[in-house]
């Protein structure tokens, strides 16, 4: 029950927390004093504070959890000048209640009662024992099964910037240093939970990097390099960080010490999982921008209900395998010996069936690993858990045999890696029940055998009525009194009665305590030593059994090193066992990864459009060739919904796939290795930032032309749609031209367009082609066959795929008048017999100065010139403001003429639209005798 509150001293200072609107209230109970000085340790989190049986919160704490938890919030001290909100939950529902918090972006102080309050005089002892953050967390309901929990921090140096990702979780620890491109690449495939800056780079993360991440800003001297240096020597027990291959990232070390520090603030010491750190270098993975990871949607879908590669591809049976499988998806190898090596694996799994089914069955049975030996690093491990573990490693011994009588030199190596750790699981499995509880505090988690002590107190606790019956006959035999009986009250405890007719048969030994009307009780050394005993067995069974579970724990905190290793080569195993599924079910091939510049795809198809296609229904596959001699761009033109985008992604994520590792969907597939991905498909407004559509679009452009390498895969869809037609025309035709004529790139290259014009391209490009998406038009519909073929179009078919989308009848109809008209204008006007007037300017683009022509810059004609050989009849909008007025319905009756008047009520009065077609013959037949047919 809560202490009432005096009534506040005006003279005294009040308390302030932290995020309250005006003076907190002045609180004088002892307890309110101890919640506030425990806040002011971390102002900026929900205080969960221990009273009793409950969890409380207060104040501005109580308002934000009845919030999200949707908890009754009341008041404590109502009408009193210290009243406060209050809002709580009993502290068996912390593990429901805590990860709501969490996953609403709050930190969370958990405040526990350090003493029995039995034992404790006067106010319990408390204090902060964790502090969990989106960031630092272990528990299971907050965790993502198949992703990685990273916390994250960024230093911005004078030159670069450093990073740096811990997954407390599982104990990986990565560190990176570059650009802020680069930077921003990590930040978007690592997905962190929470990103650490300092205080004073707030604003500069945030024009960097978008406002959009969790975020928790340090004190500007947690970021000194010397300070973090010897935070992570110390953490490793090393003298300097060569080891780690981290030794000249300075500001990456930074940003890595400051990850360390954070964990102890939060209470998270027990860190002895963390036992290495690695280097993320950005030469050794395929560069995809964070723009090229959202328009291939690799992980996350773009779209509410669209489904992302990653959930075609995965089909891991364990967690380590699904996270691997996550970071392997957007860091595609560069190295073809690397990639050959998994190629070939997946190769030797595919044909031998038997080994692979035989490989899943026993993953199947390993659970997460890798987070189970993170639990028993920092002591948080449950006896279910345990034996988890235990089955985990039972396992992986004939996994291990297995994968070593392959014959597969790749799955060999992991099997040398593999250690079942057989005498912890031995241990384990001795000790453990197998129908353990979850909390240790319930007893019954021990076998019988483990420990004489506990067998024997067991035996008082849970075998006392055999116990006290077998005293019972013992003390008949000796006294000869057969109605002797063994009872129990709370006064008196354990006693022997006796009735008066036997009193004299009582020994002189036994101590009588309670004289009744017909009987005698009795009490003996005995039975008063079994009473102390069994009052007293079970409190010192849950002493012994959770001493003897620590030191269990003990042991196996000896072999986290050996089962993290585990945990990475069933991780590997699995990555590869999926694709080799993967490749089984869907039909996917081998491709041929080598160092040639040539990208051939023969008959390749969408890894995730064909998932998606209704049964029966199959999906049309393409060739695409690119290469650096002949044919390094291809412009490829079409209507809407032919195919264009689908077409460019399934390039780019063909081509990841065989980097990763993985068949791919073709026939046949000859990939020289890319080591740039680009796309700019599709964009939207960033208006946070003031920025419009064509302005994205044009800064994805700019960063993809500034980024260019030799061996770069560039897709572009629709460049230049988001301005007028001629500024969209020169924009999209200066960039074809620059990605022809760059002197330090070829990049192969996949255009798709609707300006119709740029196919005159091929014409002074040499290695420029023409392709379009094949439909076929007939009775003013059309079929798309999606199809490529050589050739540009020079059809849109806009309106048509308009009237397929359900547009209304009466605005299809005037926009296919409207552009009729628009035809007739530019016949009339000369601009399509022969070269239009823009083309007069594309045509001079490449030729000499010369007297009395403008040259245009960089391939964009200047407005003057194309103002001046447009003319003036050339004008678009001119043709637009002459185009016809809607048509207007015309008088086809006289109203002198009573039959066409009632004709003409008659039709006014009928709603097409709602008409059957029997009652549309049926009207047909009234209008017609109205008109005096018969």
């Amino acid at each position: 029950m809560l202490v009432k509150t005096k009534v506040a001293d005006p003279n005294k200072k009040p308390i302030r927390t932290h995020g309250t609107l005006g003076p907190a209230p002045v609180i004088d109970t002892p307890l309110m004093k101890q919640y506030y000085q425990l806040k002011q340790e971390h102002p900026g989190a929900v205080l969960l504070f221990r009273v009793g049986d409950f969890y409380e919160t207060f104040g501005e704490d109580a308002i934000t959890a009845s919030r999200i938890l949707d908890i009754t919030l009341t008041k404590r001290g109502a009408g009193t000048s210290s009243e406060t909100p209050l809002a709580g939950f009993p502290h068996h529902a912390l593990d429901n209640y805590l990860p709501k918090l969490v996953r609403a972006g709050q930190r969370v102080a958990i405040c526990d009662q350090l003493e029995d309050p039995k034992m404790a005089k006067g106010l319990v002892k408390r204090g902060i024992t964790e502090l969990v953050t989106p960031g630092v967390s272990l528990h299971d309901n907050v965790l993502e099964r198949k992703s990685n929990n990273y916390l994250c921090a960024v230093h911005f140096g004078k030159q670069e910037a450093g990073i740096s990702f811990l997954d407390i979780s599982t104990g990986e620890f990565l560190v990176a240093q570059g650009t802020m491109d680069y930077l921003g690449k990590l930040l978007q495939n690592f997905a962190p939970a929470e990103v650490l800056f300092c205080k004073r780079s707030r604003r500069e993360f945030e024009e960097n990097f978008g406002p959009d991440f969790c975020h928790f800003a340090l004190d500007e001297w947690v970021f000194g390099y010397d300070y973090c240096h010897d935070t992570l020597t110390r953490h490793f027990n090393t003298t300097s960080l060569k080891g780690f291959g981290i030794d000249g990232l300075r500001e990456g070390i930074t940003a890595a010490g400051c990850i360390l520090h954070y964990l102890a603030e939060t209470k998270h010491t027990d860190v002895g999982h963390i036992g290495s750190i690695g280097r993320l270098e950005e030469d050794k993975y395929v560069w995809l921008d964070r723009f090229t990871v959202r328009n291939l949607e690799l992980v996350l879908p773009q779209h509410p209900g669209g489904v992302p590669l990653i959930d075609i591809l995965d089909q891991t049976v364990t967690p380590m395998g699904a996270r691997l499988l996550r970071k392997w998806v957007v860091l595609p190898l560069k190295e073809p010996a690397q990639i050959q090596r998994r190629l070939d694996t997946v190769e030797a799994l595919l044909q031998n069936p038997e080994l692979l089914e035989n490989l899943l069955q026993h993953l199947r049975q390993i659970n997460d690993l890798e987070r189970l030996i993170s639990k028993v690093a920092v002591r948080r491990i449950n006896p279910r858990e345990l034996l988890q573990l235990s089955r985990a490693l039972e396992a992986i011994a004939p996994m291990r045999e297995q994968l070593a009588a392959s014959g597969i030199r790749a799955l060999q190596k992991l099997a040398d890696q593999l250690n079942p750790c057989t005498g912890l699981r031995e241990e384990i499995q001795t000790k453990i029940k197998v129908d353990a509880p979850i909390l240790t505090n319930q007893g019954g988690v021990l076998n019988d055998g483990v420990d004489a002590e506990l067998d024997e107190l067991r035996a008082m606790a849970f075998s006392g009525k055999d116990y006290l019956f077998q005293m019972q006959q013992r003390a008949i035999q000796e006294t000869g009194i057969g109605s002797l009986k063994v009872a129990y009250n709370k006064v008196f405890g354990y006693y022997l009665e006796v009735t008066n007719s036997h009193k004299d048969k009582v020994p002189t030994t036994w101590i009588r305590k309670q004289t009744l009307v017909n009987a005698e009780r009795y009490i003996t050394e005995e039975l008063k030593t079994y009473e102390e005993k069994i009052l007293h067995a079970e409190d010192q069974l849950f002493v012994i059994e959770q001493r003897i579970y620590n030191e269990l724990v003990l042991t196996a905190a000896e072999y986290v090193a050996q089962i993290q290793q585990n945990a990475r080569a069933i991780g590997v195993t699995d990555c590869l066992a999926s694709f080799a599924s993967t490749a089984r079910q869907h039909r996917y091939v081998k491709p041929q990864v080598d160092d040639s510049t040539v990208l051939d795809i023969k008959a390749g198809r969408h890894p995730v459009i064909e998932r998606q296609l209704p049964p029966g229904e199959a999906y049309i596959p393409n060739d695409i060739r690119l290469d650096q001699e002949d044919q390094q761009i291809v412009v490829i033109t079409g209507p809407n919904m032919a195919g264009k985008s689908a077409l460019l992604r399934q390039t780019a994520l063909i081509v990841l796939l065989a980097q990763i590792g993985s068949f791919v969907p073709a026939d046949a597939a000859t990939i020289g290795v890319i080591d740039k991905i680009f796309t700019r498909v599709g964009a939207s407004d960033n208006l946070s930032k003031g920025e419009s559509t064509f302005m994205v679009e044009m800064t994805e452009t700019a960063s993809i032309l500034n980024n260019l390498s030799d061996r770069s895969l560039v897709l572009m869809d629709e460049i230049g749609r988001g301005t007028s037609t001629y500024d969209g025309i020169s924009i999209a035709w200066a960039i074809v031209e620059h990605l022809h004529n760059s002197p330090k790139a070829r990049a192969k290259t996949l255009f798709a367009t609707h300006y119709h014009e740029l196919n005159q391209l091929a014409d002074d490009c040499s290695r420029v082609r023409n392709y379009n998406v094949a439909v076929k038009e007939a009775d003013g519909r059309i079929l798309f066959l999606r199809k490529l073929q050589e050739g540009g179009s020079e059809h849109s078919f806009g309106i048509h795929v308009a009237r397929m989308a359900g547009m209304p009848t009466a605005v299809v109809l005037r926009a296919n008048e409207i552009m009729h008209h628009l035809e007739q204008e530019r016949a009339s006007t000369g601009l399509e017999e022969g070269p239009t007037e823009f083309d007069d300017v594309l045509a001079g683009l490449d030729e000499k100065p010369s007297a009395g022509k403008v040259v245009p810059l960089n391939g964009i004609a200047s407005q003057e010139a194309v103002e001046t050989r447009r003319g003036p009849k050339a004008q678009p909008t001119a043709a637009v403001h002459n185009a016809p007025r809607p048509s207007l319905q015309l008088s086809m009756f006289e109203p002198a003429d009573p039959a066409l008047e009632r004709l003409r009520e008659l039709l006014e009065k009928l709603d097409v639209n709602t008409l059957t077609p029997i009652e549309a013959l049926l009207k047909l037949n009234e209008l017609k005798l109205a008109l005096g047919g018969k």
